[in-house]
């Protein structure tokens, strides 16, 4: 089998088997593409159940003069998920990857915002533009519901049960959840929806999403990027703020405020509570801080 062949019937499992998300699989696509183009530069060509350590690890050292420590990481972890596959197949004897190990890398803390930086950067969106009303909408969805930015771009009218206090979510892998909405997110929403979505000429593909841009189709994932990053220089926040960063904050300030860890595991459709752990990761630094600033022996000093 070829490294096409390979890289389709891997992708297969992974959308069929596996159940994972779009990106996620495109994730692995590009690192495979990464590694069948580097062959092909240099006229290597041993076939996905020929190839060996040591050319993978040549492979491995080339990309990494490029990547940093987390994104080597992922690379070797897409690497040895492919040849796991092969193996699993009878399509190989081995993972040839298996004694190779990652690069070491720091648990990863996110970017949160305070309340007062949250505030402040809906507070810059100028409302008297339509797009104004789904942005704010947007945001308040983002920080209210805890949502991944695909999550947000895919939310459809259908999925939207204000009557009984929840939206519903499609998640990675196509995994749904409930998601219980604050009155003040469904205040917003359907600010949005009345007074500038029902306006709107829409693509008979987008009916039921719920934010358009302005052509009346669904916004992609880049298009959200840049008008969270817009706002947030507008606001003079000197953080890295992306989408992810309203999903962080919505944990953190649950946290904060003494809501249990398992409720905001299943908010944010975490398949493993190790995965919503990091958020109190986030709160054991915020109180070693306050301790540090204020325990008495700290003042006398």
């Amino acid at each position: 089998m070829n490294w096409p062949h390979s890289i389709k019937a891997f992708t297969q499992y992974l959308k069929i088997e596996r159940g994972l998300s779009v990106n996620t699989i495109k994730g692995y696509q590009a690192d495979l593409k990464k590694l069948s183009t580097w062959l092909e530069q240099n006229d290597a060509a041993p076939s996905p159940s020929k190839i060996q350590l040591d050319l993978l690890q040549e492979f491995v050292y080339q990309q990494a003069k490029f990547l940093h420590a987390r994104s080597q990481a992922r690379l070797i972890s897409s690497l040895k998920g492919f040849f796991n596959f092969l193996v699993f197949e009878d399509l190989r004897p081995d993972n040839p990857l298996n004694l190779m190990e990652s690069p070491k890398i720091g648990r990863y803390l996110p970017d949160t915002l305070s309340v007062a930086e949250i505030d402040a950067l809906i507070g810059v969106i100028d409302l008297g533009h339509p797009q104004g009303e789904r942005n704010r909408a947007m945001l308040e969805t983002l920080y209210g519901c805890g949502l991944r930015v695909s999550e947000l771009v895919t939310l459809r009218l259908s999925d939207l049960h204000f009557d009984q206090g929840f939206i519903k979510v499609t998640g990675k892998g196509d995994k749904q959840r409930i998601v219980p909405v604050a009155p003040s997110t469904e205040k917003f929403i359907n600010i949005y929806i009345r007074e500038v979505r029902n306006h709107m000429e829409i693509d008979a593909l987008y009916r039921d999403t719920v934010f358009l841009n302005r052509r009346g189709k669904g916004l992609t994932r880049a298009m959200l990027f840049t008008i969270i990053k817009d706002l947030a220089e507008r606001a003079g926040i000197d953080k890295k703020v992306s989408p992810h960063t309203f999903r962080h904050s919505f944990a953190t300030h649950l946290l904060e405020r003494g809501a249990d860890l398992r409720a905001i595991q299943q908010m944010l459709g975490h398949e493993s509570i190790t995965t919503t752990e990091i958020y109190t990761h986030i709160e054991t630094a915020h109180l070693a801080k306050v301790m540090k600033q204020f325990h008495p022996r700290k003042l006398k000093s």
